[in-house]
């Protein structure tokens, strides 16, 4: 293994503190447990919170800031953040209106997420986010995994509590986005851990893991490589059938969001190829893309591979995309 590491155990510490240093403007650090928070505490408007396990950069440190989130609680690498990391954010937060959670669909953030609910002294709403259409159980969770489309919904929810909506209100935005999105990875490689120091699983020269998920666990099946253009339609095809299994049909909404994520070791000119494929493919099944978005904003550490998400669009969370975001990792201005 060869990475730029001082102490293995010091990682996570040395790297926030990077983060902290270089977005200064934007976020404070505070340590001993170990969370991040808006430079500028925001007032009256709900305060917005995600975490999870480090190794997923930029999320969800690097989406704090207007639009967005209030807060973020990093675990330690692929391992979920602790009940008094979330509980000391949302204190350190709080702006009278309530905490809203967005967490992904892993057992142990959603227990520790749950477990800090249930200690907060003020009122609270949880958005769990689900939009891996490969898997639907796995030693990880119970149900679908939160993946890539968690990027989207922040964004939404985010941009909706700025103007002052209630709780309830974010809640019932953040889980509206998450039932119009799906998504499915490809990984070319494994990924990493540092503490571990080997890969995470063993993958041959010409294979490829289709429906991995974001801390190298397994997907649909192991593949041989193929043309990216019949890889991308497989995953077209995947989203497609998984919109219909929820009696959504893409072809009969105005518009689409489509989001290329890479993993951490995918090229953009790779990415982008993805995207071009992608858009096509699509648009032969009548789904109009107006927006897009190609990047790594959900990776997992060193990993060679991407994924493709569908978000379908309302004049609602159109409107949420599309409005003002400063973060570290995500900007737009009017």
């Amino acid at each position: 293994m060869k990475k730029f590491i001082n102490k293995i155990d010091n990682i996570l510490i040395e790297s926030l503190s990077g983060f902290a240093t270089a977005h200064s403007d934007l976020v404070s650090l505070h340590l001993d447990p170990n969370f991040l928070t808006r430079k500028n505490k925001a007032q009256n408007k709900v305060a917005v919170i995600s975490g999870g396990g480090s190794g997923h950069e930029p999320l969800h440190a690097g989406y704090i800031g207007y639009g967005m989130l209030d807060a973020a609680c990093p675990g330690h690498v692929f391992t979920s953040p602790t009940p008094d990391q979330m509980l000391m954010a949302a204190e350190a937060v709080h702006a009278d209106k309530g905490i809203l959670f967005i967490v992904k669909n892993y057992a142990g953030d959603v227990m520790n997420f749950e477990m800090a609910a249930e200690m907060l002294p003020f009122e609270s709403a949880t958005v769990l986010t689900s939009d891996d259409c490969a898997v639907i159980n796995s030693t990880y969770t119970t149900g679908r995994r939160g993946v890539a489309g968690t990027v989207i919904v922040e964004k939404c929810v985010g941009s909706l509590a700025e103007t002052g909506a209630d709780l309830q209100t974010c809640k019932a935005l953040g889980d509206k986005v998450n039932n119009r999105i799906a998504s499915i990875g490809i990984a070319l490689t494994s990924c990493t851990v540092p503490a571990a120091g080997r890969p995470t699983f063993d993958i041959g020269d010409t294979e490829l893991e289709m429906g991995v998920g974001i801390h190298g666990e397994p997907g649909r099946r192991r593949e041989n490589m193929r043309e990216a253009d019949e890889l991308i339609r497989d995953c077209i095809n995947a989203i497609l059938a998984d919109f219909k299994a929820r009696d959504l049909d893409p072809a009969n909404n105005s518009e689409a969001l489509l989001l290329i994520n890479g993993f951490g070791a995918t090229p953009l000119m790779e990415l982008y190829l993805i995207y071009n494929t992608a858009a096509k493919l699509f648009s032969q099944h009548g789904i109009q893309i107006s927006r897009s978005l190609v990047g790594n904003y959900t990776t997992a550490l060193d990993m060679a591979g991407a994924s493709v998400t569908l978000c379908l669009l309302d004049n609602e969370i159109k409107r949420h995309w599309d409005s003002p975001v400063h973060t570290a990792a995500l900007r737009r201005d009017r």
